[in-house]
């Protein structure tokens, strides 16, 4: 067997220390309870978060991750700019990096995405969502059925700001007529970014089989390959001889 993927699961652990309902629902925080179905599935799981030193991202915890989960909603602004870039550099570098939910909002995403809104029409009154699978080939896709039916959801809806993905997983159907591109994959230098809609903090869609299978499938996806390295800036020496020169 290989080495096993090292995952961080990053969130910012405000919701749930701030509202009983919310802790209820998710009384080991919402990191807690991704990094334990993922350490189930064999992966080398961590946790980070938000009011932790450097966010929870120093240079050395990146360093030993080869996939990011991030989950932020309430205070994107927290995040410190050297923490993104941090980040953006290591995805830049291969690392592979899932972003959740409402962290389409995040500073990270944003950076990554080359938007400064991320915006989408919301609304929050628990209907049901069908997700459905529109690239049943894709790896986060494998072992799924062709929709799965989330009983209450957070809706988002179209128009999403977000450059055209590389991929589409997923759209979403919600209960009140909105669609939704609700999985979508876009390759930066050498990493691999999944965006993934469910997953509102009210709501225990966490816990949902399906919905960790996909992120499961996901954190496989998104992991580093060996690929060349990156090579930029001026290079005076030609791999072939130039015969005429201006």
């Amino acid at each position: 067997m290989g080495k096993a993927v090292r995952v961080t699961v990053w969130n910012e652990y405000r919701h749930e220390r701030e509202d009983a309902a919310i802790a209820a629902v998710y009384p080991q925080g919402i990191h807690g309870c991704i990094a334990g179905f993922l350490k189930e599935a064999g992966f080398e799981v961590a946790t980070a978060t938000l009011d932790e030193p450097e966010n929870g991202l120093a240079e050395e915890k990146l360093a030993a991750t080869d996939v990011l989960i991030w989950w932020g909603h309430m205070a994107h602004g927290d995040v410190s700019d050297e923490t993104v870039n941090r980040v953006y550099n290591r995805v830049q570098d291969g690392m592979g990096l899932i972003v959740l939910h409402s962290g389409h909002g995040s500073k990270i995403f944003e950076k990554l995405c080359g938007t400064n809104t991320g915006m989408l029409k919301w609304r929050e009154v628990g209907e049901k969502s069908r997700l459905w699978v529109v690239d049943p080939a894709h790896p986060i896709a494998a072992g799924l059925p062709e929709h799965i039916d989330i009983p209450h959801e957070e809706m988002y809806g179209e128009h999403f700001h977000i450059p055209t993905p590389d991929e589409l997983v997923f759209i979403s159907w919600f209960e009140g007529g909105e669609v939704f591109r609700s999985g979508c994959c876009f390759h930066r230098g050498k990493g691999r970014i999944f965006y993934f809609q469910p997953g509102h903090e009210t709501y225990p869609n966490y816990y949902q089989p399906e919905i960790q299978k996909i992120l499961v499938n996901a954190a496989h996806w998104a992991a580093p390959v060996c690929a060349p390295e990156l090579v930029t800036g001026h290079r005076p020496e030609p791999l072939e001889e130039i015969s005429h020169r201006a």
